[in-house]
């Protein structure tokens, strides 16, 4: 079945007194594969909202993201403070299914507007925290010589890259697929060089992956080490 009215008749069967659905996701994008699941966000009046549920639709796998419009506010307004919100782009760039009562319309106009805004600035202290780990990772790095130890280490080293390029380029950030895609619109190219460069390190030659690194770091202040410090609660 066509994504589009799978996803119409999911949210109409579960929820046919839903104000509005959306179909976001990778499916109603040129980048959807044989994988891809259905998306969808549903708005409704109260409860049993808010929740979310994986089912089976047919042959589509389908993940249902079930809210009113205050809940929607409350959790996008969470997911923003970590600088990454699929609730949020599911809206902003989504496939607005129906919409009963004006909610859908209004509501996918602020997403936008939330969205092409951006994230909440980085401060000072979080661009620390990130160089902090960063360092740590590539002292890591040099001093590993265990395969797989090295596996986990790179990986993670090239996932908190990732991030803070985004972070210092004032952008969204997402998981998974999506941070290599925020990652390739906000810095063209550096996704392509951090893949060559992890295939390196995996077979122990460290140098292109660390060079790529501290090119990142530079653009927040570089590696740190000494001097960094927290204090903690009691």
């Amino acid at each position: 079945m066509d994504p589009v009215a799978a996803a119409r008749a999911v949210a109409e069967e579960r929820h046919p007194a839903a104000r509005a659905a959306f179909l976001g996701g990778s499916v109603v994008t040129a980048r959807r594969t044989a994988m891809s699941d259905l998306d969808i966000v549903v708005l409704l009046h109260g409860a049993p909202a808010p929740y979310r549920e994986s089912l089976q639709h047919g042959e589509w796998p389908v993940e249902l993201f079930v809210h009113t419009e205050e809940t929607w506010h409350a959790f996008v307004g969470r997911e923003a403070l970590k600088r990454r919100s699929p609730l949020l782009w599911m809206c902003a760039d989504g496939l607005l299914l129906f919409d009963r009562d004006g909610t859908g319309e209004r509501l996918a106009a602020e997403a936008r507007k939330l969205a092409a805004a951006g994230p909440p600035s980085v401060t000072v202290e979080e661009f620390e925290d990130c160089r902090y780990a960063i360092t740590d990772l590539i002292d890591d790095l040099a001093g590993c010589t265990d395969q797989g130890e090295r596996l986990f280490i790179v990986a993670e080293l090239a996932r908190r890259t990732g991030e803070l390029a985004l972070a210092g380029g004032g952008a969204w950030s997402g998981g998974g697929k999506w941070l290599a895609r925020r990652l390739e619109a906000t810095v063209p190219g550096l996704n392509a060089r951090m893949q060559n460069a992890v295939r390196e390190a995996l077979d122990g030659r460290c140098e292109a992956l660390v060079d790529v690194v501290d090119e990142v770091l530079a653009q927040a202040g570089g590696r740190l080490w000494v001097g960094y410090r927290r204090s903690g609660t009691t």
